[in-house]
């Protein structure tokens, strides 16, 4: 990807993050159209577990750690590109509507 995509990319995700919160009470809407990957993605041995949620934020448990990291995603066909709240940036690809490959780890529906 190209600066110029990544910037433009950036600033599209930006804007949609920023249409879909509604204006005074500071909580997210629901998107118009919700993916089919809504829901919970837990590793085989439980430890880490990604819900990921319809208004476009998601909230990852580790082990006994609630709320470890959280932030907003996007899915763009079978890819998910993650921004934590601190800054960090992941990705990962829906290899089919059970399974998740993120970060090394393979992740099943629940």
């Amino acid at each position: 990807m190209t600066s110029r995509s990544a910037i433009l990319s950036g600033l599209i995700a930006s804007f949609l993050l920023a249409a879909s919160v509604s204006s005074g009470s500071g909580q997210t809407q629901r998107q118009s159209t919700p993916h089919p990957y809504v829901g919970m993605w837990v590793t085989d041995d439980g430890r880490v577990r990604h819900e990921l949620l319809p208004n476009g934020r998601y909230d990852e448990a580790r082990g006994t750690r609630q709320s470890a990291y959280q932030g907003r995603y996007q899915v763009t066909g079978n890819h998910i590109d993650y921004w934590d709240d601190t800054g960090f940036t992941a990705d990962g690809t829906f290899v089919d509507h059970n399974t998740l490959h993120h970060g090394g780890m393979i992740f099943r529906r629940r």
